[in-house]
């Protein structure tokens, strides 16, 4: 008899979960026969619950007033850097106080993807939203990034927003905004029918934005700060044995720690650990053969969720780079195997499918694609290559990485006597079809166009390596730093 596993996913709003909640839940998948658990690239948790005890495990948690979907996507989690506070860095004004209290606003369950981030940390990535919330300079306010669905379009909300307002506007943007998808200035129409409500007082203009320099800071081991210390747990197959989490559940409520973090990277982190207390964590460790030593360049890469091909492309990779002694500090990683999986990186690998018609499907082919000056924040990308299988996909990966440390040297910061770096800005086309950038620097090699060649001398009958489209439609594009 067929025999089906149901996908169970528990949001976590914030990346946050109460010690109490985490034993309720680990103690009903007991119960359900449940070998393991992992969490998702927004914070989330995940199980897979046979057919046979999926009434009793849902039943169990709608008793403990636990919101899960199974075999759905309906309300994405809210994913925040309350997980850095402390650990990673002090922020001015961001507290652990005030992500409670705007988390605990929302009281509804949004259908966008929603980023509540503090703007000097590095762990969080920014823009992997459709409202992308960046804490500004002022004091409670929040810079906004709408991203349209679907699509990379972001629109700047041209005030700041307020700290307990973000509950009441993300709500309304939702209903305004899936609901007029096709508008061309569809920006500008929202920032309207929002305001017009009358609901939020003309917010200050904030001043620009400025983000950090990133680098995945590294998020595993027992870190000391202040007097306590902190616990992060990263598992290579990103699956964590249901024993082991009742037990840092149990340790937690022993100890009184309240709660406990998860991050996009697929790890746990566990913060507020006493000093007497750490040969419970170390038992732990030691009892479930945990290792929490992890090589930083396998730490920098991220993957769908539930993608075993991901990881299997993953391990390939990482082995070969680690053969080979490369360095990839400064860069992330992602690889994308569906449509709208939503990753960041400074690098992604993408697999595309290749399909005859009236034959069986061939070889898998990849592209390797990485943003503008291989900023992870940007979502603007630039093909790199394609049509490469498997095996040839690291001899590139090693070009790019010695191609972001070249450009990391010819951007050394000469210091003028007021201690500021010098502004650089480079011209950039970008097709207005599928936002494909052509990039001086790197010309496009795959159509006869060498690295160093000027969009003003590629020939006139050039086309969009992506899509297709001619050189006429692309648009010129003048930014030293490209975030949107």
């Amino acid at each position: 008899m067929f025999r089906k596993n149901h996908l169970v996913k528990i949001n976590l709003p914030g990346g946050i979960i109460a010690a109490g909640d985490l034993y309720t839940i680990v103690e009903a998948a007991e119960r359900a026969k449940v070998p393991d658990m992992q969490f998702g690239a927004r914070q989330q948790l995940y199980c897979k619950v046979a057919d046979r005890y999926g009434p009793a495990f849902f039943r169990e948690l709608e008793q403990a007033g636990i919101f899960f979907e199974a075999e759905k996507e309906d309300h994405p989690n809210i994913i925040s850097s309350y997980v850095t506070e402390s650990v990673f860095g002090k922020s001015q004004w961001v507290s652990e106080g005030l992500y409670k209290d705007i988390l605990a606003g929302f009281d509804f369950r949004p259908r966008l993807k929603i980023n509540l981030v503090e703007s000097s940390q590095s762990l969080i990535p920014f823009f992997t939203g459709h409202l992308n919330f960046i804490s500004s300079a002022l004091n409670n306010h929040w810079h906004l990034y709408v991203r349209r669905p679907g699509t990379n379009e972001m629109f700047g909300w041209k005030t700041g927003v307020y700290s307990p307002d973000i509950p009441r506007i993300s709500r309304l943007i939702e209903q305004h905004l899936l609901s007029s998808l096709g508008e061309d200035n569809w920006g500008e129409l929202l920032f309207s029918a929002v305001q017009s409500r009358g609901l939020f007082p003309d917010g200050p203009i904030l001043p620009s934005l400025q983000l950090p320099p990133f680098n995945v800071p590294y998020y595993e081991g027992f870190n000391r700060y202040g007097n306590k210390s902190w616990l992060g747990i990263y598992r290579r197959e990103e699956l964590f044995p249901l024993p082991f989490l009742k037990a840092v559940s149990l340790i937690c409520l022993q100890t009184k720690i309240g709660q406990l973090y998860t991050t996009p990277w697929k790890s746990l982190l566990v913060k507020g650990i006493e000093e007497s207390d750490l040969s419970l964590w170390e038992f732990a460790l030691g009892k479930f053969r945990m290792n929490v030593r992890h090589a930083s360049g396998e730490l920098n890469w991220q993957m769908e969720d539930f993608c075993p091909e991901g990881l299997r492309l993953k391990r390939y990779l990482v082995r070969l780079l680690d053969q080979d002694d490369i360095r990839t500090e400064g860069l992330t990683f992602s690889i994308k195997t569906r449509r709208g999986s939503g990753l960041s990186g400074s690098v992604i690998i993408r697999k595309q499918e290749v399909i005859r018609p009236g034959q069986l499907k061939l070889l898998d082919r990849y592209e390797i694609w990485h943003t503008a000056g291989f900023n992870p924040h940007s979502k603007e990308y630039i093909l790199f290559r394609k049509d490469l299988e498997k095996e040839n996909i690291f001899p590139y990966l090693v070009s790019l990485c010695k191609e972001f440390y070249q450009l990391q040297n010819q951007q050394d910061p000469i210091v003028t006597p007021a201690g500021n770096a010098p502004a650089t800005e480079k011209t950039l086309y970008r097709c207005r079809h599928c936002l494909t950038l052509y990039d001086q620097q790197y010309g496009d090699p795959e159509s006869g166009i060498r690295p160093g060649t000027s969009f003003e001398q590629v020939s006139s009958d050039y086309s969009c390596p992506l899509c297709g489209g001619p050189k006429a439609d692309f648009n010129i594009l003048e930014k030293s730093t490209l975030i949107h």
